[in-house]
């Protein structure tokens, strides 16, 4: 896909997302690969609201974050996005999302390492995941502005958990993947309804 069919998709991502409250105001992120080899990344520029997102919003950008199309600035966070697509070879998109209920779970079990979801029918809408009995672990990062430091940090989760569908960086927000942006909304939707049927569960 070019960069404006891959910007259109992330805007309307960022739409819904936002009318849902997973992405208030500035917060959150949104990637998608134009081409594999050489690289090149559309992703949200740095501080623009996702409830109105449109192409102007999205720089193209290469392997080294440099700005290729677009204006203004890739997020601090481009170089987590450009982590998990080097670990997560079929991922197409990356989403990244900040909702109450995740943001929630990433506290309550930070001392486990992980948000732990089984049993429920909805994890069949992870890639992949064929029965409600899969037991789902998103592995829970501590948030850190130094992201360089962060990077690696995913980069060793991500090696001994090639499974999981997503991380959590606590008290901050989800990172999840697909093969296209459209399976990557399909995770986040998934994530966010069970991070809502677990924080609701919590006594």
């Amino acid at each position: 896909m070019n960069f404006k069919e891959v910007s259109e998709n992330l805007s309307l991502a960022g739409y819904e997302f936002y009318r849902r409250g997973w992405v208030m105001g500035t917060s959150g992120n949104f990637s998608a690969k134009i081409s594999d080899r050489p690289l090149r990344l559309c992703i949200t520029a740095s501080g623009n609201d996702k409830g109105a997102l449109d192409e102007t919003h999205f720089l193209e950008i290469d392997d080294n974050s440099e700005v290729l199309q677009g204006f203004g600035r890739p997020s601090a966070e481009t170089l987590l996005h450009l982590t998990i697509y080097r670990l997560r070879k079929k991922a197409g998109s990356i989403l990244h999302t900040h909702s109450v209920w995740g943001t929630i779970l990433s506290d309550v079990f930070y001392e486990e390492g992980a948000i732990e979801i089984e049993g429920f029918e909805m994890l069949k809408g992870l890639a992949g995941v064929r029965t409600h009995e899969h037991r789902e672990f998103v592995p829970i990062i501590e948030n850190s502005q130094d992201y360089i430091a962060l990077s690696h940090v995913i980069d060793n989760v991500l090696r001994e958990k090639p499974n999981c569908h997503g991380i959590f960086l606590r008290r901050h927000g989800l990172y999840t993947w697909g093969e296209d942006v459209t399976e990557a909304r399909r995770h986040v939707e998934i994530f966010e309804f069970l991070f809502e049927v677990l924080g609701r569960c919590l006594r």
